[in-house]
């Protein structure tokens, strides 16, 4: 079942419910009901006839680290998106930036939720054409940012000095902590047991500002597809925030850029959509064409220098979110019976693990709740 064997139209043997063009329908036959095989064994024989050949299968996935038996309807990658889409730290990106903070963001512009849910989308399109496997790249999709900070990556980066600060050998970084969060805080410790392949897609999405594509690429196509997209999506839908915001404007963006990715959000997407699918059609990996890199890598550089790095946040507000995440870590470190299970260890690094991991939980606003309470009445020292 784990062959990874593909088809092609001259040895094909088309199953039930197969479309004149090939595209396979899933269908449960009588015959499926006389062999008793369960809708998940069906949809696993379904993805090895139908998908790609480098595919991922959902059978020949390395497992779970704790044995779980398997779901009778549901492969195990459509497990694992169920597991995400139901846990409290995907509700929580509904109150976390992607890059402007409140009260500045508007009701339309977008949240790390609907960041999300837009890199879902985009890979799934994607993955769809090359013929991936589309289970997997939504889990990975769905799951690749649970771990983000409160207030963006200005956030991030405060909430990563100030933990270097008290564990001079730890730091903060988002997917490494989206890891520890399907691993062992949600379910009140007991992680969400993902199969290996969901966990090395969240792990290895992000590349910062490095230019694409990366060193460290993710072990399967659905994983290294979900990391391009993540930079597709949010290099597109941030400009759009940013010309509602009145923070760029249509002249501020290069010339070559404009000309080759087009002036609307619709616009950028299909050209870079329409790319990977051209570049990637061999599936040795997931890829852009030269030209479409060099574009997308001087819209991250032209993204960063204008937006994310000066416009998205007024120095004041900066200085603010980072006065806020500090600030709530030190008095986490200085009273650990207010974090969870802070109380019970007993060495430094140890108990900044344990702030780190209640502040990295917080939405925006509950973060700026408990500092207007900690301002308000300050905890004796």
């Amino acid at each position: 079942m784990c062959g990874r064997g593909g088809y092609n139209d001259t040895d094909f043997l088309r199953p039930a419910g197969v479309l004149p063009d090939g595209i396979g329908v899933l269908m449960i036959t009588e015959h499926d009901v006389a062999r008793a095989r369960s809708p998940r064994e069906i949809t696993e024989e379904w993805e090895e006839r139908m998908l790609a050949t480098a595919a991922m299968r959902s059978a020949c996935s390395r497992g779970r680290q704790r044995a779980d038996a398997p779901c009778p309807f549901r492969t195990a990658f459509q497990r694992d998106r169920d597991r995400i889409l139901h846990a409290k730290s995907f509700r929580r990106l509904a109150g976390k930036t992607q890059v402007f903070v409140p009260p500045f963001r508007s009701d339309h512009d977008r949240t790390r939720l609907t960041h999300t849910l837009e890199v879902c989308q985009v890979a799934r399109t994607i993955a769809r054409a090359l013929r991936l496997n589309e289970d997997l790249v939504e889990a990975i999709a769905l799951g690749h940012d649970l771990g983000h900070s409160p207030f963006g990556h200005t956030g991030e980066d405060a909430l990563d000095a100030v933990y270097h600060a008290y564990d001079p050998t730890a730091h903060f970084r988002h997917n490494e902590h989206s890891l520890r969060v399907v691993d062992l805080l949600e379910r009140d410790g007991r992680g969400l047991n993902l199969t290996w392949e969901v966990r090395d897609g969240i792990l290895r999405h992000s590349k910062g500002a490095a230019d694409w594509p990366c060193d460290e690429a993710a072990a399967t196509l659905e994983g290294q597809l979900v990391a391009l997209c993540d930079r597709i999506a949010y290099s597109s839908h941030d400009i759009d925030d940013a010309l509602r915001a009145g923070l760029l404007h249509a002249d501020d963006l290069p010339a070559n850029i404009v000309s080759r990715l087009g002036v609307t959000h619709s616009a950028r997407l299909t050209a870079m959509v329409g790319d990977v699918i051209s570049a990637s059609g061999s599936l040795l990996a997931i890829r852009m064409s030269p030209a479409m890199t060099e574009l997308t890598n001087q819209l991250k550089d032209f993204m960063y220098e204008n937006l994310y790095l000066s416009r998205a946040m007024a120095p004041r507000v900066r200085a603010h979110v980072r006065r806020v995440v500090t600030e709530l870590f030190h008095d986490g470190m200085a009273h650990p019976d207010t974090v969870p299970g802070g109380a019970e260890v007993e060495t430094t690094a140890q108990r900044a693990r344990l702030v780190c991991d209640h502040i990295a939980g917080m939405t925006d606003q509950f973060a700026e709740k408990q500092y207007r309470r900690l301002r308000r009445s300050p905890r004796d020292k």
